[in-house]
């Protein structure tokens, strides 16, 4: 079992900065990898951006201006989040992947990131 934890949200400016951290416990040492999505009010889930052992992606929206990160002596994710836009606003949630013979996703409660003026 995996718990994800996340905080950092909230408003901010068009323009302005924001970073998301997730928190994970338990069997922390099966974790494959770990993701960030992002849901709208009437959307669809979509994919912010994931990390692995070895590679970083993307969703194209994102690109140059989020960075995803990953501290293993902590067992935290991070969300960097620069020249935020209106379009970014939605409730992001952290994902981490396990497995064991099939792919088990775990995910946690979800935190608001509101871009406005």
């Amino acid at each position: 079992q995996v718990q994800l934890v996340e905080s950092g949200g909230g408003l901010v400016q068009p323009g302005g900065s924001l970073r998301l951290s997730c928190a994970a416990s338990g069997s922390i040492f099966s974790i494959n990898a770990m993701g960030w999505y992002r849901q709208a009010p009437g959307k669809e889930r979509e994919l912010v951006a994931a990390i692995t052992s070895g590679s970083t992606n993307y969703a194209d929206s994102v690109k140059g201006r989020f960075t995803i990160s990953r501290d293993s002596a902590k067992n935290t994710a991070y969300l960097q989040m620069n020249s935020l836009k209106p379009e970014d606003t939605a409730v992001y949630y952290c994902n981490a992947r396990v497995r064991i013979g099939v792919y088990v996703d775990y995910w946690g409660q979800g935190t608001q990131v509101t871009v406005s003026s």
